[in-house]
């Protein structure tokens, strides 16, 4: 997928509480940078289970042509795992802007998984900037991407 075209690309995101004040604050900035958002909860730093947002955002990812998602939770972790479990989603946990880049680049992911309790906002913005920049390499990289979906039946 190409995340370059800001008015095609649509960004689902979502977070449970403790990525509630990290979602709010990408939300704006991907805003910004002009593409199309849509909120999927939490709206609160109400104690709320993270598989609830994170399954959200990757149903719609698979859903929707061209889309990305992105999802918070405290480490990342959690929201990561929960979102790989929806076929057709390669959500990849990052915690710096090399790894968003080699996620794109070789796994082509399409949900950004992040840790709101580990990155500051600045670091959210890098990795952010990276993921909407950098586009897939296909090649060997499209068999490896393949073989990964045969195991989701889809």
């Amino acid at each position: 997928m190409d995340y370059t075209n800001r008015q095609n690309t649509i960004v689902f995101i979502g977070s449970d509480h403790a990525g509630f004040w990290a979602k709010q604050k990408t939300c704006d900035y991907i805003r910004s940078l002009e593409y199309q958002i849509e909120d999927l909860g939490t709206d609160s730093e109400k104690p709320v289970d993270y598989p609830d947002y994170a399954i959200k955002v990757a149903q719609r990812v698979r859903e929707t042509p061209g889309a990305c998602g992105i999802v918070f939770c405290g480490t990342g972790i959690g929201v990561s795992i929960t979102a790989n479990k929806v076929p057709g989603i390669r959500a990849a946990l990052c915690t710096s802007p090399y790894h968003v880049e080699m996620a794109r680049r070789h796994n082509d992911a399409n949900v950004l998984a992040l840790g709101a309790r580990i990155s500051t906002f600045e670091e959210i913005k890098k990795m952010i900037d990276v993921w909407f920049s950098t586009p897939f390499d296909g090649g060997r990289h499209q068999r490896r991407v393949e073989k990964i979906h045969l195991l989701t039946g889809c």
